[in-house]
């Protein structure tokens, strides 16, 4: 009797056990889910600038670049698949960033929005803001953006920071840019436009600068943008920046460089990729290719 006992464990131990491992989280099998990531491909528009932004279904287009650049920006959005924008987002009304609108509305890229900033100091001879004359032709009106709304983001949230009041001197116009926080993949993304120091100043004393792993420098690194102020508070692993040096020699400003150096920050400029620097947020880690 004894001895039957001590086969018959035996023979249960032997045995597999399916259902305890299926229990038990097995997460190394082919149905484990995919890290979600979130990816921003910084486009090489030379002194201009244009974003690629993407979390899961949401592909957003941050500014357009300058018109006679539209060519290039137009291949590189190709190339990386994209025949669908979610949004197209221009942070303001300068040149550099609404300059390739029209031209996409044109092409065969489907748009689904327009946004800008709420906020628009013209020029005499610029009365009508740009982003309405290159819709025009369009069944799109803009969706103007303030402060504290919130765009549709796939697998994350986009947030708009600022700006929190309107500049009217047109030589203050950089200051009416939109400054978006991107959170996905576990970390973040600090888009700055051409913010230059009154508006850091604006949402610091507001407590609305958040830490971001990744920033996007304000104003293409030029001097009168990125406070130590701004820096210290966003702390960021990794710093983009969107100039050329041949089209503006003073950007990036060596102050910028220096500042970002000093704070052990990774410093990316798109003129140094032939397509863009692509940065990618996944598991709460950011990593970066030159394209």
């Amino acid at each position: 009797m004894l001895l039957k006992r001590i086969m018959t464990l035996l023979l249960a131990l032997a045995l597999p056990m399916p259902a305890i491992v299926a229990a038990g989280g097995d997460t190394t099998g082919a149905d484990t889910p995919a890290p979600e990531k979130m990816t921003l491909l910084s486009i090489n528009v030379r002194k201009a600038d244009a974003h690629l932004l993407r979390s899961g279904s949401s592909t957003y287009l941050i500014d357009t670049g300058l018109k006679k650049g539209f060519d290039e920006l137009y291949r590189v959005l190709r190339e990386n698949g994209v025949d669908r924008l979610t949004g197209v987002i221009l942070t303001h009304s300068h040149s550099d960033h609404t300059g390739g609108l029209k031209a996409l509305m044109e092409s065969d890229i489907a748009v689904e929005k327009v946004y800008t900033t709420a906020y628009f100091a013209p020029k005499k001879e610029d009365k009508v803001n740009p982003v309405l004359k290159a819709l025009k032709n369009t069944d799109l009106e803009p969706v103007y953006l303030k402060s504290g709304d919130e765009l549709p983001l796939d697998g994350g949230t986009l947030r708009v920071l600022g700006p929190l009041e309107q500049m009217t001197d047109p030589e203050e116009e950089n200051s009416n840019s939109l400054v978006l926080l991107a959170e996905g993949g576990g970390g973040s993304i600090l888009l700055t436009g051409d913010m230059e120091f009154p508006e850091e100043e604006s949402l610091l004393a507001a407590g609305l600068i958040p830490h971001a792993d990744v920033i996007k420098i304000g104003n293409h690194g030029e001097g009168d943008a990125t406070s130590e102020r701004l820096i210290a508070a966003v702390a960021p692993s990794v710093a983009v920046i969107s100039t050329n040096t041949e089209d503006e020699p003073d950007t990036p400003d060596p102050r910028v460089i220096r500042l970002l150096k000093r704070y052990g920050i990774t410093i990316l400029q798109t003129q140094n990729a032939k397509n863009g620097v692509l940065i990618t947020v996944s598991g709460g880690e950011v990593t970066y290719e030159l394209q």
